[in-house]
C-alpha cells in the first residue's frame, strides 16, 4: 500500500474534481437552457414548460443511480482503473453533446449519458480503500471531498461567467454561431478538462485491485449486471451498515432539495421577499460554499479526526447543515450578505459529514468481509436516488406555496428540508456500538 501514495491521489482527485465540475456547471444557466430548448420545440405554456427544467435536473442523478452500483459491482471484477477511464470518456463526449442540443430530448439524452459516466465516484472510493491503511482514509476521503467543494466552487461560476459569450465576453465570440449555441462555451470547457484527466490517468494511474483480490464470475455480463440491483438490497440490510447508508441517503436528501429552489428563493425580487441576485451573485455563492469544503475537508477534516470522534463530527456535520439549509429563505433582502452565513453553516456541515461517514462505512464493510466496490456503489446508487427525488420534492412544493401565505409560503420547502435533516440526525444517534479504529496518524496524499 505504501508504495501507491501521491500519484494515485493526485489523480483521484482530478477524476472527482472533473465530475463535480459536469454537475456543478450547469446550475447557472440550465434553467434557461432548458427554457430556450421548451420554447423551441413548442411548449409555451410556463408550467409545462418548467417542468423539463425539474426533469433534466433529476435524469442526471437517475442515470447515477441506475449505473453507479453497476460500475461498482464491475470494477470489483475487472478492477478499479477501466471504470474511472470509462467515466472520464463519458464525460469528455457528452459534456459537449449537451451544448450542442438543439431540443429537449438531445439535452435529456446528453445529461443521462454524462451522469452514467459519473458513477465512477463510488469506484474512485474504493480505489482508496484499496490503497490506504486505516490510519489514512479518513484524510483521503477528505481530500476527494475536497475535489468535491473545489469542484463546486468553480463549476457554477464558471458556468455563468461563460454563459452567452456572444454578448457576455464579445469579440471572437460575437457571431452567428455562439449566439445559437450561448451556453456551448462552458461544456467544451469541462470536456476539455475531462480529456485531459482521461490522458493523464491512462498514462499514470495504476490499478489498485490486485487480480487475486477480484471477484471472480463466469456468468453472463447481463446476469451480473442485474445482481447489481439485488446488491443494493442485500447491503442495507446489513446492520450498521444499512443505518450508514440510509443516514447519507436523507442527508444528501435534503441538501438536494436546496439545489432545487436555492434559486428560485435568491432570484425573486426583494418585494416579493426573496435577495434579487442574478446569476453572477448566484455563483459567487456557490464558491464560496465550494471554497469553504475546500478548507475543512482538504486542510481540517485529518486534524479534527485526531481530536474528536468520527461518529461526533458525523452528526455534528448533519446539525449545523440542516440549519443553515432551513434559514436560507429568513435571510432579509436588506441584509443579503447573510445568505453568506447560512451559506457557511451548509458547506461546513457538509464538509464534516460527507468524509467521516464514508471512513465509517469503509472501515465497517472491512471489518465485516463485504465488497468494498459494493457497498461504496450501493451508497452512490441510494445518494443518487436522493438527488433524483430531492430536487422533484422541492420544486413541486415550491410550485404549490410559492405564492401562498401563512404557514404555506416558498419557506416550506426548506423547513420540509431541515425536517428530513432532523430524521438523519435522530438516526444516526442509533450508532452508539459503532466502532471507530483510532486515527493516530493522517496522510497528506
Amino acid at each position: 500500500m505504501g508504495q501507491v501514495s501521491r500519484s494515485p491521489m493526485s489523480i483521484l482527485f482530478l477524476v472527482v474534481f472533473v465530475d463535480m465540475i459536469g454537475f456543478t456547471i450547469v446550475i447557472p444557466f440550465l434553467t434557461y437552457f432548458v427554457q430556450d430548448l421548451a420554447i423551441s420545440d413548442g411548449i409555451n405554456n410556463v408550467g409545462n414548460r418548467d417542468i423539463w427544467v425539474g426533469i433534466i435536473i433529476s435524469i442526471y442523478s437517475f442515470a447515477q443511480f441506475l449505473f453507479t452500483p453497476i460500475l461498482g459491482s464491475i470494477s470489483d471484477r475487472i478492477g478499479r482503473r477501466p471504470i474511472l477511464l470509462f467515466g472520464l470518456l463519458m464525460n469528455t463526449i457528452f459534456f459537449t453533446v449537451f451544448g450542442l442540443s438543439g431540443s429537449l430530448m438531445m439535452a435529456l439524452l446528453a445529461r443521462f449519458l454524462a451522469g452514467a459516466g459519473n458513477g465512477n465516484i463510488a469506484v474512485a472510493r474504493a480505489y482508496i480503500g484499496d490503497i490506504s491503511e486505516p490510519n489514512m482514509v479518513a484524510s483521503r476521503m477528505g481530500a476527494i471531498g475536497a475535489a468535491f467543494g473545489l469542484g463546486f466552487m468553480i463549476g457554477p461560476f464558471v458556468g455563468g461567467l461563460l454563459s452567452n459569450p456572444a454578448s457576455g465576453i464579445g469579440g471572437p465570440f460575437d457571431n452567428d454561431f455562439w449566439i445559437k449555441f450561448p451556453y456551448l462555451l462552458p461544456c467544451l470547457l469541462s470536456s476539455l478538462l475531462s480529456s485531459i484527466s482521461f490522458l493523464l490517468a491512462i498514462t499514470m494511474l495504476p490499478e489498485s485491485l490486485p487480480k487475486e483480490k477480484r471477484v471472480s464470475d463466469s456468468r453472463s455480463v447481463l446476469y451480473r449486471l442485474s445482481g447489481t440491483f439485488t446488491d443494493i438490497i442485500k447491503v442495507v440490510k446489513i446492520p450498521v451498515i444499512s443505518t450508514l447508508i440510509f443516514t447519507n441517503f436523507l442527508f444528501f436528501f435534503g441538501f438536494s432539495m436546496m439545489h432545487g429552489t436555492f434559486i428560485l428563493f435568491t432570484a425573486m425580487s426583494p418585494s416579493e421577499g426573496g435577495l434579487g441576485f442574478d446569476a453572477m451573485q448566484n455563483g459567487w455563492v456557490f464558491a464560496f460554499i465550494g471554497l469553504m469544503g475546500v478548507i475543512i475537508q482538504g486542510g481540517l477534516i485529518g486534524k479534527l479526526t485526531k481530536i474528536f470522534e468520527m461518529r461526533k463530527l458525523m452528526i455534528f456535520g448533519t446539525i449545523i447543515c440542516g440549519l443553515g439549509i432551513a434559514s436560507i429563505p429568513y435571510v432579509p433582502s436588506e441584509l443579503s450578505w447573510m445568505i453568506f452565513l447560512s451559506s457557511a453553516l451548509i458547506s461546513i456541515g457538509n464538509g464534516l459529514f460527507s468524509p467521516t461517514q464514508s471512513s465509517l462505512l469503509t472501515f465497517e464493510s472491512s471489518k465485516q468481509g463485504h465488497e468494498l466496490g459494493m457497498v461504496m456503489g450501493a451508497q452512490e446508487g441510494y445518494g443518487a436516488l436522493a438527488r433524483i427525488f430531492g430536487p422533484l420534492l422541492a420544486g413541486y412544493i415550491w410550485s404549490l406555496t410559492v405564492e401562498g401565505s401563512g404557514f404555506w409560503t416558498y419557506h416550506t420547502s426548506f423547513r420540509v428540508a431541515g425536517f428530513i435533516f432532523i430524521m438523519a440526525t435522530l438516526l444516526q444517534l442509533r450508532l452508539t456500538n459503532i466502532s471507530e479504529l483510532s486515527i493516530t496518524s493522517t496522510d497528506d496524499g
